[in-house]
């Protein structure tokens, strides 16, 4: 029976030699709902109305190929030998922690210019991204990467994992855990976190590193499951790097700001 299924079919779109694929539509779904949330959030604490749109119009494409610069420089050994694929986004390959370094980048930049908190800014986005991610998970889905270690269909099962989702986790005739649901739910579960946060009123700048912890402990645990990590070294997983001085460094600056004075302007206020 196994032998039988086929894969979800990754292209939403054709006309002609033109693919629009399923990739790219979830991960757009993903940032165009985030900046609903966020412009509106925004619009309530007193930001300019469009201000979340002008930002994701530089941040998007900083950020996307900010992760597959990330992506690939990690990959070079491949990447290397073959050249014409780096830009071949639509087939997977982007690193999230690239894409934050670049969305963070982008956003500091973009603060002072407008002469705004950055804190305030990346507070209001918090939740948008994290939705964002769990979203864009199942663009991995869709591509059948992001995937956890060879499992058994019963095992699948004994998760109640919808039909179509077992049988996408059926790759070259083997099963495989689908660590890209677990991060996605990980990452819902963050999101209405975060939303609680807001009626906390902690101090400016720690819904966003609530935002950077939360993940990051999320990732950790997942990407010791996954079989497509990028790596450090033969036995360290960038990933899990990653996260481990982003918990140390987002708690860091929460004791040392709140010692500053740094977070005594609320959420609220």
């Amino acid at each position: 029976m196994d032998e039988t299924i086929q894969p979800l079919n990754r292209i939403a779109i054709q006309f002609g030699n033109f693919h629009i694929y399923w990739y790219g539509i979830i991960i757009a779904f993903g940032a165009l709902l985030g900046l609903i949330i966020a412009s509106r959030e925004g619009k309530r604490r007193g930001l300019p109305k469009d201000l979340f749109v002008d930002l994701i119009l530089f941040a998007a494409p900083i950020a996307i190929i900010c992760a597959r610069i990330y992506y690939v420089i990690f990959e070079w050994a491949y990447y290397s030998k073959h050249p014409s694929e780096i830009i071949a986004i639509w087939n997977g390959g982007i690193a999230i922690h690239g894409a934050l370094i670049g969305a963070v980048a982008t956003t500091i930049v973009f603060s002072r210019v407008k002469g705004l908190s950055f804190w305030k800014i990346a507070d209001i986005a918090a939740p948008s991204l994290i939705l964002g991610q769990a979203i864009g998970r199942w663009g991995n889905f869709m591509n059948q990467e992001a995937h956890g270690g060879p499992t058994t269909r019963h095992f699948l099962e004994n998760l109640h994992l919808p039909k179509f989702i077992i049988n996408q986790m059926y790759i070259d005739g083997v099963y495989y855990i689908p660590t890209f649901l677990y991060e996605s739910i990980w990452d819902f579960l963050g999101f209405i976190l975060l939303l609680a946060l807001r009626k906390v009123n902690l101090g400016r700048g720690e819904i966003f590193l609530s935002y950077v912890i939360w993940y990051s402990i999320g990732r950790y645990y997942v990407e010791g499951l996954r079989t497509d990590s990028l790596m450090l070294t033969s036995h360290l997983r960038m990933a899990q790097v990653i996260s481990i001085v982003l918990i140390i460094v987002s708690l860091a600056l929460m004791i040392y700001r709140r010692k500053k004075g740094y977070a005594q302007v609320k959420y609220r206020d």
